[in-house]
């Protein structure tokens, strides 16, 4: 099992990492910038807490803290990640930006990152209880469903984007029971497995919409 998840987590990184320098590279205007940065968040994110687990699997050491901060990192990447998911979602449809929409974004990812800088949180210890685990990831479920109705809405106009919402509504099914139930039942933590490959299929879109010339 280590070797075909290590072998997977480092195939991802390596995906995202590198199609968001493409991305970056092959289209420069606001949407490609968009597109490129939420896919290095993304891939740089993740990096801090699947390092340390790959080497947790091969390297002798105590990688607690490590992976602790890992998901600390990751947490807080995967939040500006759904904030770019918006911005990017105001230029793709040309949309009118909402102060009071835009408020709720900021609101909600700030909340976020306040309840992720509380010590019950137990990051250093890599451990933190379903309770916080599921405190936490009130408003980061709340900003992710708020970017699931704005993407269904909007579905039919940009074809390449018809089905982002349903990759983001997927990734938070699979994460959600490892976020909050992990800790109890260890066999959770398979569901990433899937999550990251909705992941995969996103900077895919993304890709395909910086090669097109429209």
């Amino acid at each position: 099992m280590k070797y075909g998840e290590s072998v997977f987590d480092i195939l991802y990184l390596v995906f995202a990492i590198v199609m968001g320098c493409m991305i970056l590279r092959r289209r420069r205007d606001s949407v490609g910038r968009l597109m490129g940065t939420a896919t290095l968040i993304l891939g740089c994110g993740d990096a801090f807490h699947l390092v340390p687990r790959v080497l947790n699997y091969f390297a002798q050491g105590d990688f607690t803290a490590a992976l602790g901060i890992g998901k600390l990192v990751t947490s807080l990447t995967m939040t500006i990640f759904y904030v770019l998911m918006y911005r990017l979602w105001l230029k793709l449809y040309r949309e009118k930006e909402d102060r009071k929409l835009t408020l709720g974004v900021y609101a909600l990812a700030a909340l976020r990152g306040i309840l992720c800088a509380f010590p019950q949180n137990g990051w250093l210890v890599n451990s933190s209880g379903w309770v916080w685990g599921l405190i936490r990831n009130v408003p980061f479920v709340a900003l992710g469903c708020l970017i699931v109705v704005l993407y269904w809405r909007r579905r039919e106009e940009l074809p390449r984007f018809r089905f982002v919402w349903l990759l983001v509504t997927l990734s938070f099914l699979f994460y959600i029971p490892v976020a909050v139930g992990a800790g109890l039942a260890p066999i959770l933590g398979m569901l990433m497995l899937p999550k990251t490959i909705c992941y995969m299929a996103l900077i895919w879109v993304f890709w395909r919409h910086a090669q097109a010339k429209d």
